[in-house]
């Protein structure tokens, strides 16, 4: 993929703007003096970010033969003044690499500026990036981890804060997917995994003072064409860091910046590059360096420090984490599989690669819930990987939260599970998926009010997230809320109308509030759903002359047949049941749910659906048996 042209006459790059039709250099809105043959090596450059302009070239058009100085002396002292300009070095380029033998190539990020076509409003800016994504060896991505713990320390620094009381206050920050312009579609994972991996050394940075985005909503804007202070308003965020990476050979490059968003001025830029060959000892180098600077400006660095001091990671197991996660993210079957394999070859390069054990836990406790397997096939499995994790190293902020969830949902033991997730929120209150699923061990505690400030606060961190922003519908439900909670599903369609499942709680909750009629066009018009079945004449004539019990009759059909085909819980068939009124029907199933384990019985004791069977003596002894497992 060729880089891209650009048309625009003036240029953002970092702290300092180029005007190439005046031929003028700003830097933080001061001009900087630039003779006239640098700056036209400069606008060349410029045009073709990324690419090498080769001297043949620079030759060509800025010194022909009849030129009195000489071309060598002449480019040279050219890109030795340019070098001056913008505090650049040969040995360490950021912004101007030179090519041995062969020519020079702009490297850092920046932006178009392109007039409006009226004087009213500020320009508008279009970014552009080079393009300069290759293939390289395993042993590179360790690398990436370094330069993210460099950039993490600048973020921590008290100027992020937009008023003068840093200590006080708290913004927040949203890290866009970096680019890839490899086109190599493969190689996605790594720039995936590299957004997550920054999320994650920014979030452990000073938590109190910095809250980031989570990776779900910062990946809604993959290759997107919105501007930053668009972004920033659909995100709630005060910065935005953006960038680009190139990996080639033994080196790896990132470059990166950040942008405000009130008034899209861009505070710091920065090219972090290293040699592979030694990227271990240089880790602990520079995280020394980093913990240092923390410390000197953060009331509690001791997270950041704990980071930095982790043991060092095979590359290998590195990047075969980055694709597990990747996959596990698609939240799929297939997707859970492929993270299971990839996470498991991890520990296989690396078994005391922690992070591989908590991504191997998280893909099994999906299999659950998913009713992809039956729990007791899928938990115990779950819960190994998680204390293995926590065994290699206890202060992983993911590995409690995945044990906590294990010790609700299979242990059915809320109030050790709320440890774990307090453990959890303690070591990174950036990480949503502990308030997320904390949310649920607080509902099943009967705590609704807690719950529902823990879900919010993970819609908080990850506002785009379809799968939080569903769940925070159905803690609504749970709780008992159900005008909240429907609104909450009604902002989710919004957010993504393919997400079926909230749908799903859309339906109950009008259910539940007396709406049969706006409770089975929820059901039947969730996306795959049974509208979209061969059976959707059916459930139309079932629900026209039996109301939602006709409705619920259908269903149960369906799941008979689904069960056939795969695994169905018998906690499915045990909602069908009890809406249906078959109370004996519906206490059947819940004992064989637990004797299965089933993940959701745990909640059955606070669940609407059941609320009519609250007065058999049948259900109230299950209940006790449940609430047996916390002793």
């Amino acid at each position: 993929m060729e880089a891209p042209t650009i048309f625009g006459r003036r240029v953002r790059v970092g702290l300092f703007e180029v005007d190439l039709s005046s031929g003028e250099v700003h830097k933080s809105g001061r001009r900087v003096p630039l003779q006239e043959q640098p700056f036209r090596v400069l606008a060349m450059l410029l045009e073709r970010p990324g690419e090498i302009i080769t001297r043949e070239e620079l030759q060509a058009s800025l010194w022909p033969a009849d030129t009195f100085v000489s071309f060598d002396e002449g480019i040279n002292t050219a890109i030795r003044k340019l070098r001056v300009v913008f505090g650049d070095s040969a040995d360490n380029p950021r912004f101007i690499e030179t090519i041995p033998r062969r020519g020079y190539r702009f490297i850092a990020p920046l932006r178009v500026l392109e007039e409006p076509r009226s004087t009213a409003g500020p320009p508008v800016e279009a970014a552009v990036t080079a393009s300069w994504w290759r293939k390289t060896e395993y042993r590179t991505a360790a690398v990436v981890i370094v330069a993210l713990l460099s950039v993490a320390a600048y973020f921590a620094r008290p100027r992020l804060a937009p008023r003068a009381n840093a200590s006080s206050e708290r913004v927040m920050l949203a890290v866009l997917p970096f680019l890839n312009f490899s086109g190599d579609a493969s190689q996605e994972y790594f720039n995936d995994g590299l957004t997550e991996e920054m999320i994650i050394q920014l979030g452990s940075a000073d938590p109190q003072r910095l809250g980031v985005i989570a990776r779900t909503s910062a990946m809604k804007y993959k290759n997107t064409r919105k501007d930053v202070q668009e972004i920033g308003r659909a995100l709630g965020v005060d910065y935005i860091l953006e960038g680009s990476v190139r990996r080639a050979g033994d080196r790896v490059r990132i470059s990166a910046q950040l942008i405000q968003v009130r008034d899209q001025s861009h505070l710091w830029a920065e090219t972090y590059e290293r040699d592979a060959n030694d990227t271990f000892s240089l880790e602990t180098v520079v995280a020394n360096a980093i913990t240092l600077q923390v410390e000197r400006r953060l009331s509690s660095p001791l997270t950041l420090a704990r980071r930095t001091n982790a043991r060092p990671v095979n590359p290998e197991a590195y990047d075969l984490y980055l694709k597990g996660r990747y996959y596990w993210n698609q939240r799929t079957p297939t997707g859970f599989w492929k993270g299971i394999e990839s996470f498991q070859q991890a520990i296989e390069k690396d078994p005391s690669y922690a992070r591989a054990y908590v991504g191997l836990a998280d893909c099994y406790i999906l299999l659950g819930p998913n009713d992809i397997l039956p729990a007791k096939q899928v938990y115990p499995l779950a819960k190994a990987a998680a204390l293995r994790a926590l065994q290699l190293d206890d202060t992983l902020s993911e590995a409690h939260a995945s044990l906590g969830f294990v010790m609700l949902l299979y242990d059915w033991n809320p109030a050790q599970a709320e440890k774990e997730f307090q453990r959890a929120i303690d070591l990174d209150p950036n990480y949503p998926t502990a308030h997320h699923w904390y949310a649920y061990d607080l509902v099943a505690m009967k705590r609704s009010e807690e719950a529902v400030a823990e879900i919010r606060r993970a819609v908080e961190l990850d506002p785009l997230s379809s799968i939080i922003n569903a769940d925070a519908g159905q803690i609504l439900f749970l709780a008992r809320r159900n005008n909240e909670g429907i609104a909450q599903c009604q902002k989710t369609i919004e957010l993504d109308p393919e997400f079926s499942q909230v749908y799903w709680y859309l339906g109950l909750l009008y259910e539940q509030n007396g709406m049969p009629d706006r409770a089975f066009d929820a059901f039947l018009n969730a996306p795959s759903g049974l509208l979209d079945s061969p059976h959707g004449d059916a459930v139309r004539a079932a629900y026209r002359l039996g109301g939602m019990r006709g409705y619920w009759r259908q269903r149960l059909a369906m799941l008979q047949r689904q069960s056939k085909e795969h695994y169905v819980s018998p906690y499915a068939f045990a909602v069908s049941d009890a809406r249906m009124g078959e109370g004996d029907k519906a206490m059947e199933s819940l004992e064989k749910a637990f004797n299965e384990r089933y993940p959701s019985i745990v909640f059955v004791q606070i669940e609407p659906v059941f609320d009519k069977l609250r007065s058999d003596p049948r259900f109230a002894d299950l209940v006790r048996r449940i609430n047996a497992f916390q002793r």
